[in-house]
C-alpha cells in the first residue's frame, strides 16, 4: 500500500504563508501526476492545484497568483506554497498522487489524511 505523508499547516494569520508538503512512500513504480485538494466545513472537496512529473501546473482560480505547486520526483514529494493566504484558504488540505503500480500496468490514486490549515483574519 501507497502513504502519502503529508507535513504542514497550522495557524497562519492572514496575508501570510504556509508551505506543505507530501511524500509518496511504500512500493511503486513510480509517482505521476500529484496534486492538492482543501475541504472546508460544509464544502465539498475542491481542486486547489495540479502538478505534472514534467512540471506542467494547474490551479483554481481562487488561488492563483498566491499559490505554487513544486514536485522533486527524485523524492516523490510535492509541495504547495501558499502565500497572501485569505481566511476563506481555511480547509483541511489533502494531498493526491497517481501512482503508477510496481507490478501492474496500472495508476492508482492516492489520498493522503489530511492537513489542517486555519488562516485568521
Amino acid at each position: 500500500q501507497v502513504q502519502l505523508v503529508e507535513s504542514g499547516g497550522g495557524l497562519v494569520q492572514a496575508g501570510g504563508s504556509q508551505r506543505l508538503s507530501c511524500a509518496a512512500s511504500g512500493s511503486f513504480f513510480s509517482v505521476a501526476a500529484m496534486g492538492w485538494y482543501r475541504q472546508a466545513p460544509g464544502k465539498q472537496r475542491e481542486l486547489v492545484a495540479t502538478i505534472t512529473p514534467g512540471g506542467n501546473t494547474n490551479y483554481a482560480d481562487s488561488v492563483k497568483g498566491r499559490f505554487t505547486i513544486s514536485r522533486d520526483n527524485a523524492k516523490n514529494t510535492v509541495y504547495l506554497q501558499m502565500n497572501s493566504l485569505k481566511p476563506e484558504d481555511t480547509a483541511v488540505y489533502i494531498c493526491n498522487a497517481q501512482v503508477k503500480e510496481r507490478y501492474r500496468y496500472q495508476t492508482t490514486d492516492y489520498w493522503g489524511q489530511g492537513t489542517q490549515v486555519t488562516v485568521s483574519s
